[in-house]
């Protein structure tokens, strides 16, 4: 990863300002994903908080498992699974759940979590997964991920995801959401519609798209999209 960069001053910030601090080093460092495993070595030291990782399944995730699949069966796969509970609850509900993070640090502490997960948590790059992946899995999730990585590398990511979805498969994406307009921001970088269009480029179809406000303080708009593979 490189040498590790040292903030004593971010253990008194927030959360997500270190978050934010440690995106944009490695950014300028030209490593632009390297950050994550160097916050969740801070999490496992317990000098951060990983700002997403309420050790709970995603509740929006939930919602639209309740709806849609209380129960299946098929291939998933979790996009920067983090520390496991989106995939353990996809398990739980029958599915075969392949998850992955680019972070040694939080693949390691999904198996001292789970040491008894029928999940294969495995360390892999979005953009270097394995062959056997292309096209192979029933059901794609990715929360989070689109919008904790820089612009420049949004359209790259949006093709390596829908390269992961087989045959009459689905892709669910959970991110937060802004207008065409609107400007991304700081981490984490709101998503456009039109961004995600790159999804159907990419050769997906536009199932269903939710655009909602949840319930933080204050609100925050979010987008629910699936995409299939005809």
């Amino acid at each position: 990863m490189g040498q590790q960069l040292e903030h004593p001053a971010l253990l008194t910030m927030s959360d997500r300002i270190t978050a934010r601090v440690l995106a944009n080093e490695y950014l300028e460092r030209n490593e632009p994903t390297a950050w994550f495993d160097k916050l969740y070595a801070m999490g496992k030291a317990e000098t951060v908080t990983i700002p997403w990782a309420d050790m709970v399944p995603n509740r929006h995730l939930l919602e639209w498992l309740e709806v849609h699949r209380s129960r299946s069966e098929g291939r998933a796969l979790i996009v920067g699974c983090g520390l496991g509970d989106d995939a353990e609850e996809l398990s739980r509900r029958g599915y075969m759940v392949t998850a992955f993070d680019i972070a040694p640090t939080a693949i390691e502490w999904c198996g001292n979590r789970f040491p008894d997960s029928e999940v294969d948590y495995l360390v892999c790059d979005l953009f270097d997964t394995p062959a056997d992946w292309h096209m192979a899995y029933d059901l794609v999730v990715d929360a989070y991920t689109i919008q904790a990585l820089p612009l420049q590398l949004r359209s790259r990511c949006l093709r390596s995801l829908a390269e992961l979805v087989s045959p009459g498969g689905e892709l669910l994406v959970i991110t937060r959401g802004r207008g065409d307009d609107e400007p991304a921001e700081e981490l984490p970088r709101p998503v456009s519609l039109q961004e995600l269009s790159g999804l159907k480029e990419a050769g997906l179809k536009e199932v269903s798209v939710e655009d909602y406000f949840d319930n933080e303080d204050p609100p925050r708009r979010r987008f629910r999209v699936v995409y299939s593979r005809p």
